[in-house]
């Protein structure tokens, strides 16, 4: 479990957000300390991307603090490494493996557009660290659902990032690619903070060290908390009994 005197890697206070006349998040105030893994889940709709956004900077909340590091999302950028849901993309497009995962550093190009010479050995360093190395020079077009969100997560992992965000990253694998993108985060857990949403609770809560629902406001809870009706995508206030059929 994490520190209780660790740092904080995020902080959050007040923080609200909506979309036209819709309210998406509603008071939100939460905290992370660095090192920790906290796994979001809710309802579709309930406002996990855009609170995934706020952090990243790509969306500002009209009201409330949003910190990442002691930081505003938008300067802490370069800490944060990010992995979406799977893109549709053209599987027909020639980009390779090594050159996707170069793009995880693709603001630090020279003035010719090139990647110095080190970043190529980073690359292939983080595709190692995944177990992809051997798929570098392979169109990434090929891979299966499970290669790809091995690749985007080593793409993610260029900038060495202190915080680590993923969005769904086993939605759409089978079980060994879950278990295998579960094996790397937990190995990454030692020194990196990681925040991930996710639907699989079952598999998630012996890995998590707490989990919060985000159903426009935000409820931390911890694994033990966590009932079957949660488990089965039935979601209800914590306090609530299981509503009869």
């Amino acid at each position: 479990m994490s520190n209780s005197k660790a740092p904080l890697a995020i902080d959050i206070e007040a923080v609200c957000l909506s979309y036209g006349d819709v309210s998406i998040l509603e008071n939100v105030s939460l905290s992370v300390k660095e090192r920790e893994f906290l796994a979001i889940f809710g309802p579709n709709g309930g406002g996990k991307t855009t609170l995934l956004k706020v952090l990243l900077g790509f969306v500002k909340p009209e009201h409330g603090r949003v910190e990442i590091f002691g930081r505003p999302p938008a300067e802490a950028r370069e800490l944060i490494g990010y992995v979406p849901q799977i893109l549709r993309f053209d599987r027909q497009f020639p980009i390779s493996v090594l050159e996707i995962v170069l793009m995880g550093c693709v603001s630090k190009t020279t003035l010719w557009g090139t990647y110095p010479r080190d970043f190529k050995t980073r690359a292939l360093e983080v595709l190692a660290l995944v177990g992809m190395e051997e798929f570098a020079s392979q169109s990434f077009g090929t891979l299966s659902g499970g290669q790809l969100q091995r690749v985007l997560l080593a793409r993610a992992l260029m900038g060495n990032p202190q915080l680590l965000i993923l969005d769904e990253p086993i939605a759409s694998v089978d079980q060994a690619a879950k278990e295998e993108i579960y094996r790397i985060l937990l190995e990454l857990k030692t020194k990196t903070t990681i925040i991930m949403v996710t639907h699989d609770l079952q598999s998630i809560l012996q890995k998590c060290d707490r989990l919060l629902c985000v159903q426009r406001q935000a409820t931390f809870m911890a694994p033990e908390q966590i009932c079957e009706h949660f488990a089965w995508g039935l979601y209800h206030l914590p306090s609530a009994p299981p509503q009869s059929r």
